[in-house]
């Protein structure tokens, strides 16, 4: 007799505009199935949104990833102690309290209060690309910087210093990076961080970081804190710029609705987070107790991979749901999460992407990609979604 196992589960996008055809197909079915995780590990697999949204508003599903039943993407899995609780990993008790110490840092009305200095920062990196070599990399130009310095300003980390931190979330990322340089990426930023902050304690500043000072018992938290909030901080959004330049050149039709239109860029912005949903897996849970689950029973310990990208093409959900609809203007997404671990800097994530949308295609109008879609190198081994590089050029024809 032949065991029957779990089909494994696929990491690699079937175009760069798709979620994997598994991830459909397992969308589709009717209840949750249990997929092979590269470690070899069984979790359940849930695709549907509105399964999704119910596990992730459910106390009863942890966000503990030391769990030794937290499902994850590479294939041997972190060493016991790998995993300090930050914000991203804190089940209650400990997390409303922590998110409460930092959430008044990624309010709406400070999130405008940068809007100014955004707009410059912006100006300043179109003015030097335009003033650069054409072709050139936008996301060397354009898209990881901006929200590099954007983090760095309201953290009071050196942007002097992006090159080193920027290397180790990259090496830190990427699921074909031995477990220990994966290690030592992420403890190299937190040893930097560690001086930083001892730094600030002798010389407070206005920043995020000093703010934070006097709120933590243990000042490993505060790096912890201050580690989530370098590395998402940075990688999330300029993945996004990038992706959502390709996209809009890839949709000239739509691009020029946005560019006579720019009250368009809001909704726009929250179509291509739906479109992508480039932290596909950040959702994942691990059960705490016995819960049924989309018509399941998901036993104490058992872990849960969550299929975004899938979810947000839920037909469900969303009507042409595979479709880019630049006047969908749908914000029930996925893309920054659910419940109380909805994404902490959303606020300032959105602002950024307008600002960036906006001014560049009303700067530089003649933008157009210099490598074909299919040509371009995108992150299907990273846990970020995204771009390595992105060649634009604006050339007159």
């Amino acid at each position: 007799m032949t065991l029957m196992t779990a089909p494994q589960l696929q990491t690699t996008r079937s175009c760069p505009y798709a979620p994997p055809a598994e991830h459909e197909q397992l969308r589709d079915q009717e209840a949750p199935t249990k997929v092979t995780m590269p470690d070899g590990q069984e979790a359940w697999a849930v695709a549907r949104l509105e399964d999704i949204r119910t596990m992730l508003a459910d106390p009863r599903f942890s966000s503990d990833r030391a769990h030794p039943g937290y499902p994850t993407l590479v294939a041997q899995r972190p060493r016991p102690g790998t995993f300090r609780p930050v914000l991203l990993t804190m089940d209650p008790p400990e997390h409303g309290p922590a998110r409460r110490q930092i959430v008044g840092e990624f309010t709406v009305k400070r999130m405008a209060a940068l809007r100014p200095r955004i707009q410059e920062i912006v100006d300043e990196h179109i003015d030097a690309l335009l003033a650069g070599p054409d072709p050139a990399d936008l996301v060397k130009a354009l898209s990881l910087p901006v929200p590099s310095l954007v983090i760095c300003e309201m953290l009071g980390v050196p942007y002097a210093d992006h090159e080193f931190f920027q290397s180790c979330s990259t090496r830190m990322l990427r699921r074909t990076t031995p477990p220990e340089d994966r290690a030592k990426a992420a403890e190299a930023i937190r040893d930097y961080l560690r001086d930083l902050i001892a730094h600030k304690r002798e010389t407070p500043a206005d920043d995020l970081l000093t703010r934070q000072l006097g709120k933590y018992d243990d000042p490993e938290d505060l790096v912890g804190l201050g580690f989530l909030l370098l590395v998402a901080g940075h990688e999330t959004t300029a993945n996004m710029i990038s992706l959502g330049v390709v996209t809009l050149l890839d949709h000239p039709d739509q691009l020029a609705a946005l560019t006579a239109d720019p009250s368009l860029t809001p909704i726009a912005v929250e179509e291509l987070l739906r479109y992508f949903t480039i932290a596909e897996f950040a959702t994942s849970r691990v059960a705490k107790e016995d819960v049924e689950l989309g018509g399941v029973l998901i036993r104490a310990g058992e872990g849960v991979v969550t299929l975004g990208n899938a979810a947000n093409r839920d037909p469900a959900a969303f009507t042409n749901a595979d479709d880019f609809d630049l006047e969908r203007g749908a914000r029930h997404h996925i893309a920054f999460g659910f419940g109380p671990h909805q994404c902490l800097g959303q606020n300032l994530a959105r602002l950024e992407l307008q600002i960036v949308f906006d001014t560049l295609f009303r700067r530089v109008p003649s933008l157009r990609l210099a490598a074909a879609v299919d040509d371009l190198p995108f992150k299907d081994d990273a846990a970020i979604y995204g771009l390595y590089e992105l060649p634009v050029t604006w050339s007159a024809r």
